[in-house]
């Protein structure tokens, strides 16, 4: 069993920064891929971006790319979400995700349904 649990979210103004992180249980975090999700209010979760388990694959949705960074330390069993230039539509509850295996050290997955294991989700409130 994989527990997560996210912490960073908050209110900020347009344009600032937020960092948010995801601790996980699993003596094999090392080897799990991971993503971050996020569901904004009335709407379905969406894809944000997410990160194979060896760390040297990244993917971002395209409303992210170029302001949101995903990282990971492998050590510390924890994934980092770092959101730049923030904007109002990027509020939304922020999950973090993990799945157990992977096809590959490079391996990246996109959807809801290929992953496992899910935080509680932390809020992201950004006013204009």
């Amino acid at each position: 069993q994989v527990q997560l649990v996210e912490s960073g979210g908050g209110l900020v103004q347009t344009g600032g920064s937020l960092r948010l992180s995801c601790a996980a249980s699993g003596r094999t975090f090392s080897r799990y891929p991971m993503a971050w999700f996020r569901q904004a209010p009335g709407k379905d979760r969406e894809f944000v971006t997410a990160i194979s388990w060896s760390g040297g694959e990244t993917y971002y949705a395209d409303s992210v790319k170029g302001r949101f960074t995903i990282s990971r330390d492998n050590a510390k069993n924890t994934v980092y979400l770092q959101m730049n230039n923030l904007k109002p539509e990027d509020t939304a509850v922020y999950y973090c995700a993990a799945r157990p295996s992977g096809y590959s050290s490079a391996s990246i997955y996109y959807t809801t349904s290929q992953y496992n294991y899910w935080g509680q989700g932390t809020q992201v409130t950004v006013s204009s």
